[in-house]
């Protein structure tokens, strides 16, 4: 007989939820304490689900940092229901799904998403994690080197050092001091040494993960009565032991901590200053209102303490005026004081916050449940989906005492800089960062205060760009893919309504097409100048549209620049009009030339740094992509670029343009047309402007190289920062440029290889945290990439290792059942058919067509009906011809690059002869002019054509 549970209890909870909301939900605690979010929506193709535990890092045991992040590792192998190893991600990602987990202080969260049918049994392995987990002695190794590879990639990041640093600097009592990533000391030598198990030491801890410290959100497609019906069968064993929830002390900082300036240097170029507070956290007093968004600098995971930041990043000039700077920032904080927080300015914030909530974008659900069941914990249940999101009441009174808390009494102050180098004292343990701590006392800032520059420091202004009119147009026209509404010499405007969101906002992009703009390292670095500066420029003016819901960008193309805006119709024209005007009369001003000069050049310095992954991705673009410049050349053009030479180049670099324009949302086809006319009269018709219209012929793509069938070439170099322990490689297969039928068979090959890839390189071999299989396109040209960084073994072995597992996998390939072809199938078509989210979703979907030149607007439904018409010998022959080791259409590049560590490897691999069918390239742009170009696919019948 079968023992029936206790039925869970269901609150009727009246959540306060947006207007545009159509998801049903109910909240349900579980007999055994554990409170559940459950979520309907009848509209979603994937299901997913977010547990987050109670337990953080804060609850490590003295000696054993990391022991949290550690577990939530370990969580992931197996279960005793389910054994085999990797069970849970192996049949997430069959089943297109993706899983994660983070560690924070307090808390540890897991989350998934999966195609709706196979939400049940995704969901059943997910409980596992909390009921019967298997951590075998094997696998506890295993993951502790995936851990200390985790930390070692991050020491020489400055994130990870600065942060670490900041809490060193704290009460040594205090759980905030801690060391929480875990490395193989920490994990393995010292619980050695201290004669301790360390995988008794994880069952032990793992007796914290108790149901009374757990909420759920599950989120699915069946009725809430079915979803409630799954929660309690899979979740009900979850022990309740009844375990306190960790409470942390207050503030981390005793009065020690305080008035404090730390000089700490860096390890990439640049200096930065932060500024920050201990300050009262905003939860204890959210129904207050205006807290949350005063403390729009602040940051913690926990309820106990929080800090209020300023940070910036300064050029040689500001790091000379620091202290100035620090006196600017109290000067404002005393005109706050003195002129006070009004409540006209507490009305808009309620305005704002009003309609970002009501008119809020839906998300993908692993999104939406991950930052839904934070708010469980926080909030009581008819809050759980607004948060803090909406002010209640003006409370002049909380204001004053933040104010009140960002005093000179409670400062703490790091800046970061090279100059420091040889003038400090100290060394933080385990990143042992340079730095030194001095006295900041009251009368010295209020010394900086008075010496400091007499700006014009005012309080905001009203907001023009806050949106009125928020109604809906009327669509005459259904319109179900982009159509060309205007078309002339200087100019294309596409246009789509907006047919399944129905919100009020509007997303234009355009994109200025200047073939002169990347002919030369000069002309890259000119251009890339010219569009920094005009978001500079912009910063002050655009800062108000942000807040009010409008968000822009500038960002450099392949071929010139684009601009993009999105959000609330009503005032989009007005920034439009304004970016448009500031693009028009661009002029070089010599100070802020000179300030994002320097900024440029530390940018490209600071690719030394960077991680060695990173360094062979750029490499592999180098060697693939046509007029692709070098760092190296750009920096040296950069050096000899000064104000005047750029505002000299700057017309010449935009005398032929041309205007690829695509405006999708609430707005009718007749002020489309209208906003591309205003541009184009903008543009090319105000007096003295730079733009010039192009002819048909200068219409410039750039294009990709062909690789050599058959022929395997690899680049070797020694990685640019020698104290970085990591090597990596990126193993790169071409195989096609862009076809429906080759499309659908590369993806469901990386869909079936990307689990086994990873767990095989990482998991079981051990080579590296950052290992990976995915998909890669350049320009339409689609490939195979898989990327190790290791410090374990250096890239030659890698290669070797990546040509194995393909070796091994074409095995798994011809052996594979009619059902798992099936069901893979199935997989990429639910995957391929799940619905966009948003109306930026759907834009982008649209454009990128167009920016490629394919204009398959219909690829969707055309690449799901060839794969259900797949045949599994058709798609095993395409693996034979293009992907498996030594097939007759391989076409493969290995970039290399070797650590310091892995030196002597390096100096064997270049002497080393060429095993047959490999290329060595030792000449990147010599290899480039050797080897013929994939087509465009911007030209041809169907395809974008200027006439």
């Amino acid at each position: 007989m079968v023992a029936v549970a206790p039925s869970a209890a269901a609150g009727n909870v009246e959540f306060i939820r947006a207007r545009s909301d159509k998801r049903e939900y109910r909240r349900v605690v579980l007999p055994n304490a554990l409170e559940c979010l459950l979520i309907r929506d009848a509209e979603t193709d994937k299901a997913a689900a977010c547990m987050e535990v109670g337990v953080g890092s804060f609850s490590d045991p003295e000696g054993l940092e990391g022991l949290a992040h550690f577990l939530e590792h370990m969580l992931f192998y197996a279960s005793e229901k389910y054994p085999g190893e990797q069970d849970y991600t192996k049949y997430i990602s069959e089943h297109g799904g993706s899983s994660n987990a983070f560690t924070s202080s307090e808390t540890t969260n897991f989350y998934f998403d999966v195609n709706v049918d196979n939400f049940e049994e995704a969901l059943d392995r997910f409980a596992q994690f909390f009921i019967k987990p298997l951590m075998w002695q094997d696998a506890v190794l295993r993951e502790i080197k995936a851990v200390d590879s985790e930390h070692k990639k991050n020491l020489l990041s400055d994130g990870w050092r600065m942060h670490q640093l900041e809490k060193h600097l704290a009460s040594k009592d205090h759980p905030y001091h801690k060391f929480s990533t875990g490395s193989w000391e920490t994990l393995e030598t010292k619980p050695k040494e201290r004669g301790l198990d360390i995988r008794l030491e994880l069952l032990k801890f793992y007796e914290k993960y108790s149901a009374n410290l757990m909420h759920l959100v599950v989120y699915g497609k069946e009725s809430l009565d079915c979803i409630q019906s799954l929660v309690e069968r899979l979740f009900s064993n979850i022990k309740n032991t009844d375990q306190r929830s960790f409470k942390c002390p207050s503030q981390p900082f005793a009065v020690e901590h305080l008035q404090l300036l730390v000089k700490a240097i860096p390890i990439t170029e640049g200096d930065y200053l932060k500024i920050s507070w201990p300050v009262t956290p905003d939860i204890q007093f959210y129904k207050e209102g205006w807290a949350m968004d005063l403390a729009a600098g602040a940051g913690s995971d926990s309820t106990e303490y929080s800090f209020f930041s300023v940070s910036m990043r300064l050029t040689d000039s500001g790091h000379e005026h620091m202290e100035d700077i620090i006196g600017l920032v109290f000067k404002y904080l005393d005109l706050l004081k003195e002129d006070g927080i009004h409540e006209w300015i507490f009305d808009e914030l309620v305005s704002v916050n009003e309609t970002e909530f009501h008119y809020q974008d839906k998300v993908h659900p692993i999104s939406y449940v991950t930052d839904t069941v934070s708010s469980m914990r926080l909030y009581p249940p008819e809050e759980w989906l607004v948060g803090a999101s909406l002010p209640s009441k003006y409370a002049p009174s909380r204001i004053n005492m933040i104010l009140d808390e960002l005093s000179t009494e409670r400062v703490r102050i790091l800046c970061g800089s090279k100059k420091f180098e040889g003038s400090t004292d100290c060394a933080e343990p385990w990143y042992n960062t340079s730095y030194s701590a001095e006295n900041v006392t009251p009368y010295m800032i209020q010394q900086w205060i008075q010496k400091a520059p007499t700006e014009m420091l005012h309080l905001p202004k009203p907001n023009i760009f806050i949106p009125k009119d928020l109604c809906l147009k009327e669509l005459q026209d259904k319109v179900r893919f982009p159509t060309v509404l205007r078309k002339t010499p200087l100019s294309r405007l596409w246009y789509k309504p907006d047919m399944l969101f129905f919100t009020p906002k509007v997303y234009i992009i355009i994109d200025f097409h200047c073939p002169l703009s990347s002919h030369s390292p000069e002309a890259a670095v000119s251009i890339s100048l010219f569009v920094d500066l005009l978001a500079d420029y912009l910063n002050a003016y655009a800062y108000d549209a942000q807040i009010a819901g409008l968000f822009y960008s500038i960002y450099l193309t392949s071929t010139g620049f684009q601009v993009s805006l999105g959000g609330y119709n009503d005032k989009m024209r007005v920034l439009l009009h304004a970016i448009m005007k500031q693009i028009v009369n661009f002029e070089v001003k010599p100070n802020r030339f000179s300030a994002l000069k320097e900024t440029f050049v530390k940018d490209y310095q600071n690719f030394n740094f960077s991680q060695p992954y990173s360094q062979a991705s750029y490499y592999l673009s180098l060697i693939l992509e046509e007029k692709e410049w070098p760092l190296v050349e750009k920096l040296q053009a950069l050096s000899k670029l000064e104000a005047d030479s750029l505002a000299e180049f700057v017309p010449h670099l935009l005398s032929k343009t041309y205007l690829e324009c695509y405006i999708q949302g609430n707005i009718e086809p007749g002020e489309a047309e209208s906003i591309v006319q205003e541009i184009e009269d903008t543009i090319f018709n105000t007096p003295n402007s730079l733009f010039k219209s192009m002819s048909p012929s200068q219409y410039l793509i750039k294009r990709v190289i062909m690789l050599e069938n058959e022929l395997k070439c690899f680049y070797q170099i020694e990685g640019l920062n020698p104290k970085n322990e990591n090597s990596s490689i990126v193993q790169y297969i071409q195989v096609h440029q862009d076809d429906a039928i080759s499309n659908i068979k590369l993806q469901l090959f990386s869909q079936i290889a990307s689990q086994p890839a990873f767990n095989q390189l990482r998991t079981v071999e051990q080579l590296g945290y950052i290992a990976g299989l995915s998909l890669r396109s350049d320009r339409g040209v689609w490939a195979l990439e898989v990327v190790i960084q290791s410090t374990v073994k250096d890239p030659s072995y890698l290669d070797a290792r990546v040509d194995e597992f393909f070796k091994t996998f074409e095995s798994k390939i011809h052996e594979l059942s009619d059902k798992d072809f099936k069901r893979n199938v199935k997989s990429l078509v639910d995957s391929k058919l799940e619905k966009f989210k948003n109306l930026w979703e759907e834009a982008g979907f649209y454009w990128g067509e167009i920016e490629a030149g394919t204009l398959k607007f219909d690829r969707v439904e055309s690449e799901v009906a060839l794969l259900r018409e797949l045949k599994k010998d058709e798609f095993i022959q395409f693996f034979d011809e293009y992907i498996k080791v030594d097939a007759a259409q391989r076409r493969t590049v290995s970039v290399q690059v070797f650590s310091g560590n892995h030196s002597a490897e390096f100096k064997k691999a270049i002497a080393e002869a060429d095993p047959p069918k490999t290329y060595r390239v030792t000449d990147v742009f010599g290899f480039k002019r050797s080897r013929p170009l994939h087509r465009s696919l911007k030209g041809g019948p169907g395809r974008i054509t200027m006439d």
